[in-house]
């Protein structure tokens, strides 16, 4: 920008940031390092799936402890979110995205070479705890970095981000198979996946910045200005006394959990919460299992377990692109709409039908689940947290989804081995159809969507009219 742009308040930052005229390659770089975290929470959670069954025969598992052992990355997962939130709105993004990376190094490491249950299971739980407090810190940063009119474009790329990640990990496995890994084959799987988080780190380390937004809103205009220059090569200074009147503000104490269940927040945050519980555990109950869902599909032969899930998510690259394009003109919402309406097809198709359907049918159907999963619910559960509130408390928003998410995973790890011993494929996946089912009706009943709303002017607008009602002293 040519002209000088002065900084009087918070808001200004968040205007020039969410006007989206500055957007540069190095600030799109940088969006894309920070989705690179997400790139390696999938990998990792999905690594162990292409393992599943040698991890069943090696520990001599039970259904219960199969589930146990996939679900214990979600457990810290689930404690890091709520924690991670927090934090992420009370020290900065920057400094909460180096700290993930380092559990995922350490933690992939020592699991791989995991000498026992025990062991595998304390450094899966570290893993998530990594997982846990990188999503919210990632979704928020990228909604921090870009305009009004593509952010949930922007932010949805994570759904792309993961199933390429579960993709890269099927195909590199296949050589290690060839090559005669045998029932180490899941060490493979799971130690690989610090190579990517040493790159991501380093590039993070190198390349990105504090988000400006979230400086501005501790009263750190100085800081959003270096920053604004820095990134997007924006001439900009700080008007004489700004800097006082935002630190004022900053010094305002408030209880941000509580919020999100304020008068203001209440439905955007149940409709988050639901969205993101029901596509946390209709993916984890089918999507984290489809190497075992190949087998009794296409056979059992361990290679059809890894060729089987890699083309399956094939079609969660598909779907996540088509959400990506058509997200700001469709909507996050109408997007999950059409989703759960997807999802519940294929679920009532195997589940009613799968006696007499052939295998490439059922597969077929497999692959309208996951497509229709990715383009929808599956991208708007990560999404509708960060981008459903203002950058005061949209750690602790992104924080609280991650959380609901992780509840849900958590149901779907236990759920589908346990029910499977039970009832078998068709009857598991026909129960799953009510997760869906429930997901659909609450986000037909509840009419919130973020896309393309500026979050931070309409809090500014409120807050003026709710200020001109008060009664003057």
């Amino acid at each position: 920008m040519a002209d000088q742009v002065v900084i009087r308040s918070k808001q200004d930052v968040f205007n020039l940031v969410n006007s989206g005229t500055i957007v540069t390659p190095r600030s799109w770089m940088i969006i894309l390092i920070a989705l690179g975290g997400t790139f390696i929470d999938a990998y990792d959670f999905t690594s162990l799936g292409i393992g599943a069954v040698q991890l069943k025969q090696q520990f001599n598992l039970s259904a219960l402890q199969l589930g146990s052992l996939t679900a214990t990355m979600a457990f810290g997962a689930l404690i890091a979110a709520f924690i991670g939130g927090y934090y992420v709105d009370r020290v900065g993004r920057l400094k909460m995205f180096m700290l993930d990376l380092v559990f995922f190094v350490v933690s992939a490491i020592a699991a791989a070479f995991a000498p026992n249950l025990l062991v595998l299971l304390i450094f899966r739980f570290f893993m998530g705890v990594g997982v846990g407090l990188d999503f919210p810190v990632a979704l928020s940063f990228v909604a921090e970095y870009t305009g009004t009119q593509r952010k949930a474009r922007s932010v949805q790329m994570w759904q792309i981000m993961w199933y390429t990640a579960a993709a890269t990990g099927f195909i590199i496995i296949i050589p290690i198979y060839f090559l005669g890994a045998g029932p180490d084959l899941w060490r493979w799987a799971v130690g690989i996946g610090a190579v990517p988080a040493v790159v991501v780190l380093t590039l993070r380390y190198m390349y990105m910045d504090e988000s400006p937004m979230w400086a501005a809103s501790k009263g750190d205009l100085k800081g959003a200005v270096r920053v604004l220059r820095e990134t997007y090569g924006v001439d900009a200074v700080v008007a004489p006394g700004a800097e006082k009147q935002a630190v004022r503000a900053q010094l305002t104490s408030i209880k941000e959990y509580a919020q999100l269940f304020s008068r203001r927040y209440r439905s955007r945050t149940t409709l988050a919460a639901v969205i993101g519980f029901t596509q946390s555990m209709e993916y984890f109950a089918v999507g984290f299992y489809l190497p075992t869902i190949s087998l009794l599909i296409f056979g059992k032969k361990f290679l059809f377990a890894i060729l089987g899930s890699a083309v399956f998510n094939l079609f969660g690259i598909l779907g996540g692109s088509i959400n990506v394009k058509v997200t700001q003109r469709v909507g996050i919402r109408r997007l999950a709409i059409i989703g759960y309406s997807g999802v519940l097809i294929a679920l009532l198709a195997i589940g009613l039908l799968g006696q007499v359907l052939p295998a490439l049918v059922m597969g077929l159907f497999i692959a309208l689940f996951i497509t229709a999963h990715s383009m929808g619910q599956g991208s708007s559960g990560m999404s509708m947290g960060a981008l459903s509130y203002p950058t005061v408390i949209r750690g602790v928003g992104a924080g609280f989804t991650q959380g609901v998410i992780r509840l849900g995973s958590i149901l779907g790890f236990y759920f589908f081995p346990i029910v499977l011993a039970i009832f078998g494929l068709q009857h598991t996946l026909l129960l799953i159809g009510i997760v869906p089912l429930t997901g659909l009706l609450v986000t037909l009943a509840i009419r919130w969507d973020p896309t393309g709303k500026d979050i931070e002017q309409e809090e500014a607008d409120l807050d003026s009219v709710l200020a001109a009602a008060q009664p003057s002293h």
